[in-house]
Formats: structure tokens, C-alpha cells, sequence
């Protein structure tokens, strides 16, 4: 019998898969004031949601973007992955990319400030 895959319950059903405290070191690094340094990390947490959300949206077709919806709206992990596990092909590689690439060109756009 094939064990169900268990994904800890974080914050959101991607946070067994990315990673942002790379980038709050360095914008620790950074000289900000202790606000700014939070404000910045929420907008990346932000910014790596939408993209997560934009890679899912854009591979559902229209009911089951509503599922998927419904499912996320109410904190529903495990459902949230039967569902896209079902509808996507290789969804776990497609949102580390995303996040990943989004990554890469906050940390460029970071160093860049840096010099």
C-alpha cells in the first residue's frame, strides 16, 4: 500500500520547499534600520507567494484553479498537493524554479545595492 506523502504544515503549502532566510541575512548585512530590514523581508515572502501562485494558477484549468482556491483558503496542505500532484506534472521542480529564479534576481538586485 502506497504511504500518503505528509508535508509539515507551515505557513503556506509550498514552505517545505523554499526557503527565504538566505535573504534575510543578507539584507541583514545591509545598513537598515530594524523596520526596514522586516519590511523588505515581507516583501520578498510576497513576492515569492505571487510567483508560487502564478506558476500554479497558470498550469490549472479553470475548476480547478476554484478547488485549488478553496483548498488554500482554508489551510488545507495535504489537499492542496493531491491536487496539484494530480493536475501538474513535476509541480514540486516548477515552484523551486520559480522561487529560485526569483531568488537570483533579488540577490543580484541586493549585491548590486551593496557595491
Amino acid at each position: 500500500m502506497k504511504k500518503p506523502i505528509r508535508h509539515a504544515q507551515g505557513k503556506h503549502f509550498y514552505s517545505h520547499l523554499i526557503e527565504t532566510s538566505s535573504i534575510s541575512l543578507e539584507l541583514g548585512e545591509m545598513d537598515l534600520s530594524k523596520e526596514e530590514r522586516v519590511h523588505l523581508t515581507s516583501l520578498v515572502e510576497t513576492n515569492v507567494h505571487y510567483v508560487i501562485l502564478d506558476v500554479v494558477l497558470s498550469h490549472l484549468e479553470e475548476e480547478d484553479k476554484k478547488t485549488f482556491l478553496k483548498h488554500l483558503a482554508q489551510n488545507e496542505h495535504e489537499k492542496v498537493w493531491d491536487l496539484l500532484k494530480d493536475k501538474i506534472e513535476n509541480i514540486e521542480e516548477k515552484i523551486k524554479k520559480a522561487a529560485n529564479d526569483l531568488k537570483e534576481e533579488l540577490y543580484k538586485d541586493i549585491k548590486e545595492i551593496k557595491s
